[in-house]
């Protein structure tokens, strides 16, 4: 699965596996929201470390710095927890949900 944004794709795996770089990041999920311009926009879904209070500004600037600019979240919202299938893989369908559920 890969996310549509301006005619460019994008791996939610490797937006991922950069915010999971992060120290303050416990978890985080990508998926694909819609948006009027683009078609879709990449939004991520981060569950903080405990104490953590990294800001949406800092790791959007901590994933710009190592991959490239079209696939830094437009969005970035923190949940509890990240939806995982009972093999504790990302559940994508469960977190486009959560993703449009919050955008709205």
């Amino acid at each position: 699965m890969s996310i549509n944004t301006g005619g460019e794709k994008v791996h939610p795996e490797e937006v991922e596996s950069v915010l999971l770089r992060h120290e303050e990041v416990f978890d985080a999920a990508v998926v694909g929201t819609p948006h009027e311009r683009w078609g879709q926009q990449v939004t991520a879904l981060v569950q903080r470390r405990d104490g953590s209070e990294v800001s949406e500004e800092a790791l959007r600037d901590h994933v710009r710095s190592l991959i490239s600019n079209y696939k830094v979240p437009k969005q970035v919202l923190f949940v509890p927890q990240v939806p995982r299938t009972a093999v504790s893989k990302v559940d994508y369908t469960a977190s486009s949900a959560l993703a449009k559920e919050l955008l709205d």
